[in-house]
């Protein structure tokens, strides 16, 4: 790092008075600080890496202290880099100003296949960690798992399901399934039929596999009960809002069955709840009756949640969840994109698929096409039918998709609020200014410098979120951990 860099970073972390999620501050004028190595794992376990900046004490909010010994201090540092598996080698640099030393540990993130880092003593499992905010938190089992997943490239779609016999599958399915296969690849006509269940997939050291009950089952909720999607339809904006006559659900309903049924089981569903709008067409004065969301979009994106879905043991007990609000569908399922995708890459390069499996199986049933095209099409229909963009989000164990209806695009609060000047309430902290960068609630506790976080964000920060000064990034889930706030774009 460059020595004008690193004053300016200096600068900047005593503006702004807190650390940040790539950014954590020590003082180590004392001594090396201890227990380094959770956010060691931490920064190299996220995409952006981190830095460890030591000479400012945060006690103190954030004065300069210096530390205590350059040369000993960037040492132990090197060892604390060798204690962790994989090996962490931080790039180290020493800023003087005055008779002060600061010095600057940045370490790299780690590759993906690489990834968890843990604290060698510990092992992964109690030695892994992630960043939230400006805390290093614990990595839970499931989200050491779907590294090592990722990296072994396991394959739980192909895992054995002990106690399955042929009986437990629907004989006219799975035949009707073989012979579309063996019209697809010729070579399999004379294939027999066990090694053409391992071949495709079925069958995994003379066991039917997971996806053969998913596909085939006669009722593959006696083996898995949670393999499901969970269908409800609540009259607000939020979970937990009652209509007028205190019913919290409009309708609920447990869909199962195999893949194909739990994805016509939704689609009907969703068809059922949807608003109708009438429109006459000016041309014929023929009515038209047009849905609330696109069914093309619908089915797309509950036929993604079923096939990209995580289905290892970590979240066989995990339903999918369709959620109907007022103003919006929400589907939800258990664990995050698979590999190195991004939510910016959606739709736009060709993925790491989860379960391959599952996926040629239901191309070869015709309910996909397997072309990478779903997120394409699901923004298209939404933009045909004149409806806001689908929203995607993603976290380590869960992904959904949100699509809004016209309800949202006419008067979404939280997107579009209404900024009235002489109604605004007074910023007189700078929150404005400070959340320009998306803040955790720790965050902007610790710039307003109030020992009370209950009472800072009471009196400043919910006004300005309530006037829409401030937006949440996840409106949907106010009470997130991973909830951070704002400064309204259209605010100046």
């Amino acid at each position: 790092m460059l020595e004008e860099e690193f004053g300016k970073l200096l600068l900047r972390v005593q503006q702004r008075n807190c650390e940040e999620q790539t950014l954590e501050v020590k003082a180590a004028n004392k001594g090396c600080p201890e227990r380094l190595y959770d956010t060691f794992s931490a920064f190299a376990n996220q995409n952006e890496g981190g830095m460890l900046l030591f000479g400012l004490d945060e006690k103190q909010r954030f004065a300069k202290v210096g530390v205590y010994d350059a040369q000993d201090l960037q040492k132990k540092l090197m060892e604390v880099g060798e204690s962790m598996t994989p090996v962490v080698r931080p790039v180290l640099s020493v800023y003087v100003e005055g008779a002060m030393l600061f010095v600057a540990a940045e370490i790299p993130p780690l590759d993906l296949a690489e990834r968890p880092c843990f604290k060698t003593a510990r092992g992964r499992l109690k030695g892994s960690f992630i960043r939230v905010g400006d805390a290093d938190k614990p990595m839970t089992e499931y989200e050491v798992y779907s590294y090592e997943a990722y990296r072994k490239r396991s394959r739980d779609d192909l895992r054995p399901v002990e106690g399955i016999s042929l009986s437990a599958l629907d004989p006219v399915q799975l035949e009707q399934y073989l012979l579309k296969r063996k019209l697809d690849r010729p070579n399999f006509a004379s294939v027999p039929t066990e090694q053409l269940y391992e071949l495709t997939g079925l069958q995994k050291e003379g066991q039917f596999t997971l996806t053969a009950v998913l596909l085939f089952g006669l009722y593959p909720q006696a083996y898995f009960p949670q393999l499901s999607i969970i269908a409800s339809r609540v009259p607000g904006t939020e979970m937990g809002e009652v209509d007028e006559t205190g019913q919290r659900f409009l309708d609920s309903k447990r869909i199962e069955g195999s893949l194909v049924e739990m994805l016509e089981g939704a689609v009907s569903f969703l068809r059922s709840n949807m608003r109708m709008a009438v429109r006459i067409d000016p041309k014929t004065g023929k009515r038209q009756d047009m849905p609330e969301y696109p069914l093309d979009a619908l089915r797309e994106a509950v036929l993604n949640a079923l096939v990209h879905r995580d289905y290892s043991t970590h979240t066989e007990n995990m339903p999918i969840q369709l959620i109907m609000f007022y103003d919006r569908v929400e589907i939800r399922n258990p664990g995050g994109l698979y590999g190195r995708l991004t939510v910016d890459q959606l739709g736009k390069i060709q993925p790491d698929t989860r379960n391959p499996a599952v996926i040629t199986a239901m191309e070869a049933l015709g309910q996909t096409e397997n072309r990478y095209s779903g997120i394409p099409r699901i923004r298209r229909a939404m933009a045909e039918a004149g409806l806001p963009e689908p929203v995607f989000r993603d976290d380590r164990w869960e992904f959904s998709v949100c699509l809004y209806n016209k309800e949202a695009a006419e008067q979404p609060p939280e997107r579009k609020p209404a900024l009235s000047a002489e109604k605004l309430p007074l910023d007189d902290r700078g929150l404005l200014d400070f959340c320009r960068t998306p803040r955790t609630r720790k965050e902007i506790v610790r710039f307003l410098g109030i020992a009370s976080g209950q009472y800072a964000t009471r009196r400043y920060l919910e006004p300005l979120v309530k006037s829409g000064m401030i937006l949440m990034t996840l409106p949907d889930r106010p009470k997130s951990p991973k909830q951070t706030y704002q400064t309204n774009p259209d605010i100046r």
